[in-house]
Formats: structure tokens, sequence, C-alpha cells
């Protein structure tokens, strides 16, 4: 093909040799191949991620997320494990992680705290270990009775009180009572797990995501630009506010929808419109991360085939979050 042959010719060696053995099917051992991986795990990227792992220190949001980036390039080294060692050293009793000083029952942005350290623990390959199926036990916790998660700060979850607050209309679900954001970052870390990915939770997740119907050309590849570092990962409990449809494809893609769900058949469709004359999609504002976005893409619309799960929502309305009034 040739966009395979385009991404074979990425300046990234680390995009050549995610191309050359998740898309093309090469043999690890291949000379040309075993190069490739040599000379991204020893480069300056994957050495600069390194040390940003090191001095993370107690900052597990962090910590977790350059996880994410470093196995999002392919890398399998050992810096890996001692990442994944720091953030579990201090996990908090009940499985989840916090900014709070132990013993601190205060309001607390509680999924979003848990959410990024477990994310990059699944993605560097510990998913199924004891301490971040903790993790997961507490994520599924403090769902929402509708399957979604909530935001926060919430002082009640735990504590028997399912009371509910509105969450802000900017990153409200189009149909939910919980957070857009932070639905996101839990199926995001379902979707790493190789049993869950698949679960019902996982599933309804992924359902109020789709919910969201609109077409934001202009945020296509925001995740896939922070994984590779052209965007800063920023945010609390906006983390995963934006809303990235190569994102959203990934993670239906992974919990297992069907193409041919309406709202993923649309939504390829529309994605197959952008696409160029030579099966690369342009990265609408990195032009140098067209070969990135294209394998992410190209990657989630082949795990569509192994999809077996449709949903049956009808089309939502939906409507911007009202705007105050100008003061000028």
């Amino acid at each position: 093909m040739i966009m395979n042959a385009l991404l074979l010719g990425d300046p990234s060696p680390a995009l050549r040799w995610r191309t050359a053995v998740e898309l093309d099917g090469a043999d690890e051992d291949d000379a040309e191949v075993a190069a490739w991986r040599a000379e991204r795990d020893h480069g300056e990227e994957i050495g600069d991620l390194i040390t940003g792992l090191e001095a993370a220190g107690a900052d597990v949001r962090k910590a977790g997320y350059l996880l994410c980036r470093l196995a999002y390039l392919g890398y399998r080294g050992p810096a890996l494990a001692d990442g994944a060692d720091m953030i579990f050293a201090r996990q908090r009793g009940d499985g989840s992680w916090s900014d709070a000083p132990p013993g601190d029952d205060g309001p607390r942005f509680v999924t979003m705290q848990t959410v990024l350290p477990l994310r990059g623990l699944a993605a560097a390959g510990y998913a199924t270990d004891p301490r971040a199926e903790r993790a997961y036990a507490w994520l599924l916790g403090v769902r929402l009775p509708d399957g979604s998660w909530p935001a926060g700060p919430k002082g009640d979850l735990g504590k028997g009180n399912r009371a509910v607050t509105p969450e802000m209309e900017y990153r409200r679900l189009t149909r939910g009572l919980g957070c857009r954001s932070a639905t996101t970052g839990a199926v995001a870390c379902l979707a790493l797990h190789p049993e869950r990915r698949r679960s019902d939770e996982a599933r309804i997740g992924v359902d109020h995501l789709l919910a969201r119907e609109t077409r934001d050309d202009a945020t296509l590849g925001w995740e896939v630009a922070r994984l590779v570092g052209l965007e800063r990962a920023l945010g609390q409990v906006t983390f995963y506010a934006t809303f990235d449809l190569a994102f959203l494809l990934d993670l239906a893609s992974r919990c297992g929808v069907s193409a041919a769900d309406r709202r993923v058949r649309a939504l390829v469709g529309h994605l197959e419109s952008l696409r160029g004359p030579y099966g690369l999609w342009q990265h609408p504002t990195h032009p140098q991360l067209s070969g990135w976005l294209t394998f992410d893409l190209e990657s989630s619309l082949r795990r569509l085939g192994d999809g077996d799960w449709v949903g049956n929502e009808e089309p939502a309305t939906f409507t911007p979050y009202r705007r105050g009034a100008r003061r000028h």
C-alpha cells in the first residue's frame, strides 16, 4: 500500500517500527525492524521521557501520562517498571490516587486523579496487576447510576451518598449525568485492559461518548499530538475535555463496538471523507503529525473489524453550552 510505504519513510523510528510490526505484520527480529527499534530506544525522544519520568516524583498524574507516551512510541524497556513501581508506591488503601494528603476527606477531583496513573499503568502492561485491579474496582465503584463518571470535586463518593451534582455544561455528556472528560478518561483505562475492555461498563461508557455526534475537525488528533509531545498535557478535571474524533474511534474500536453501529458508521464515513489521495490524513494543526495520525486512525479502523456490539441510541440533538453575556 502507498500509505504504508509513506509511513515507513517517516522520520520517526518509533512510527516506522509500529507501522512495520502492527500494520505490515513484520517480524520483530527482522534486521531493519530491529534497527528502527534500537534507534528509537536510544534516541533523544525516549531519553527525555525517561528523564521526565524519573523526575516526576510524587506527581502520579504526570508519571502516568509519561508512561502512556512511552508505550505509545512502542518502548518496552525497564523504565516502564520503574515508573510503575513509583506510581504503585503512592496508591491509597482504597485503590485510588489523590493529591490530598492521607486522612484528608475533603472534596477532591477524585476521578481524574486516579484515571491518569491507571491509564499509564495499563498502557505499560500492568492492567492485570492486582494493585491495578484494585484501582479498576475503585473506578467502577464511583460510577454514577447511568454508567457515566463524575468529575468532582465530590466529597460524598464512597460514603453512601449518591446525590449527583450537575456537571458544568461545557463538559457535560450529551445524554447522561456525568462528565464527558471524566467518562472519556475512565473508558480509556478500561479500553487497555484485556478483559474489561469489552465489559458492559466499558461499552456503556463508550455509548455515552458516541452520543455526541458533532464533527469537530479542528481538534482531530488532539490526543495523538499530546502523546508525541507536540501539545502539552494539561488540566485536572478538563484533561480529556477536548473532543477528538480520532480518540473517540480509538476507544470505540478497543471496546468492541462494531462498524455496523450507526454512530460509528457515520463517524467512519466522515473521517474517510477527510483522507487524502495517498491514504493519509493531515493533522489540522501540526502537518508533521500526518504519519502518526494516519497510523492511529488506520489501526482503529482495522480493530473495528473485530467489533461485535451495536448500541441502540437514536440521534441526539446537541446544543453548545451557553456563554455569558459580553461585558463590552
